[in-house]
């Protein structure tokens, strides 16, 4: 195994984890809620739910927040090799696990494994098992 030393970037990364954990743990602290992007989603998509414009406000940071960063540094090319059917039923596969394992990777993986959930870190667990499986699959079974 190589290192791709040109686009290594430990501390970017380091510093957006940061991030992302003093944001989750800011929303906790002041909403009382777990930052789950899919819950959110849910949330505000219901305009009579309980703090809907702090959970839309801190939806659109995570819109804004690369838009921002970009207007310092030049932001990485994003190149997307799937058709469009495939990010279609992707994306459907996505929202139908996030429902059926009640919340998605910031949920579990973020929050959930941070307070040492046991039901998040299974759930953790066996969505990186499926897409550990699926690029195996897709790259060496599919492929060959």
């Amino acid at each position: 195994m190589s290192i791709d030393w040109v686009n290594f970037t430990p501390w970017s990364s380091l510093g957006g984890g940061a991030l992302i954990g003093l944001a989750a743990s800011l929303f906790v602290l002041v909403n009382g809620r777990i930052a789950g992007i899919s819950g959110l989603i849910g949330s505000v998509m219901q305009l009579s739910s309980e703090g809907w414009k702090e959970k839309a406000l801190f939806l659109l940071g995570l819109l804004l927040a690369p838009l921002l960063w970009g207007a310092f540094t030049v932001l990485p090319e994003i190149a997307i090799s799937a058709e469009w059917p495939t990010l279609i039923i992707a994306g459907l596969l996505v929202g139908v696990g996030t429902r059926y394992g009640s919340g998605c990777t910031s949920g579990h993986g973020v929050c959930g494994i941070s307070r040492l959930s046991a039901r998040s870190i299974t759930a953790t667990m066996c969505f990186m098992f499926a897409g550990f499986a699926t690029v195996y699959i897709i790259r060496h079974v599919v492929a060959a």
